[in-house]
């Protein structure tokens, strides 16, 4: 089949002309056509960052930076609930329209929370490489296991793609030359970025760190960021050998 006509951005163009690879796919999804091109971009080499900006990535919070940036996931856990009772009530009919009703419906849940991690993960790349920075991230790797949580959180945590936000920033990021860094976890929410005391009591509530030692006072999420941002820095000097250009310093650059 050949011959025929698409639409797409100028950039889309470009990489489409200069990248693409192999077979492309038409495919009719939900009323539409989509064309489906795999292209293979060359990543730009990596630059030495000037410090790290870190990024904590939660539930209530999909990702917040060390400077304080939120960006709320309420409006994707207010569709993943109606979903989850809408796909119950659809389970229980078991007819081939409610099947084919949930099916549909599960896809377009799928597109909007990718949308949606998709425009977070272009800010904070598009602020790391604006700032000269690199992006830390904790390595979440096995968190389903390691976390306690009750009932109602339990079911939240597992429908969470938590994997989804940050492998969409280390792609953008690889993209635009930005490094990343995947940072142990352990006790980011619990530690002071102040003074680096560590207690359970410096979280008197989910949204609040308040360090029972020095009294310094912050969202948790950003807390959690800033911690996460310093050890990016201190895991960035171990994996590169000293010497190579400018000491790099952890700074907060807005």
């Amino acid at each position: 089949m050949t011959g025929i006509r698409f639409r797409c951005s100028d950039a889309q163009f470009a990489r489409l002309r200069d990248h693409r690879q192999g077979e492309s796919d038409l495919v009719y999804r939900d009323g539409k056509w989509f064309l489906y091109a795999t292209c293979d971009i060359p990543e730009p080499e990596l630059t030495g960052p000037a410090g790290f900006l870190g990024v904590d990535l939660g539930i209530a919070n999909i990702a917040t930076t060390d400077g304080g940036d939120r960006h709320s996931g309420k409006c994707l856990n207010r569709q993943r609930h109606r979903a989850r009772h809408l796909r119950a009530r659809l389970q229980a009919k078991r007819t081939k329209s409610a099947k084919r009703l949930l099916r549909k419906r599960s896809r377009k849940e799928a597109r909007f929370a990718a949308d949606v991690n998709h425009c977070i993960a272009k800010r904070i790349v598009t602020k790391a490489e604006r700032t000269g920075r690199g992006i830390a991230l904790e390595d979440l790797t096995g968190i389903r296991a390691r976390v306690r949580l009750r009932k109602p959180q339990r079911v939240t945590l597992h429908s969470w793609a938590f994997a989804r936000p940050g492998r969409y920033i280390a792609y953008k990021a690889a993209m635009a030359g930005v490094p990343v860094v995947y940072v142990d976890p352990a006790y980011t929410s619990q530690m002071c970025s102040s003074c680096g005391h560590v207690s359970k009591k410096n979280r008197p509530d989910q949204a609040t760190f308040r360090c029972t030692s020095c009294g310094f006072a912050e969202h948790a999420d950003a807390n959690a960021a800033r911690n996460i941002a310093a050890r990016g820095v201190a895991d960035w000097a171990v994996s590169h050998a000293a010497g190579r250009g400018t000491p790099m310093a952890a700074g907060h650059a807005a």
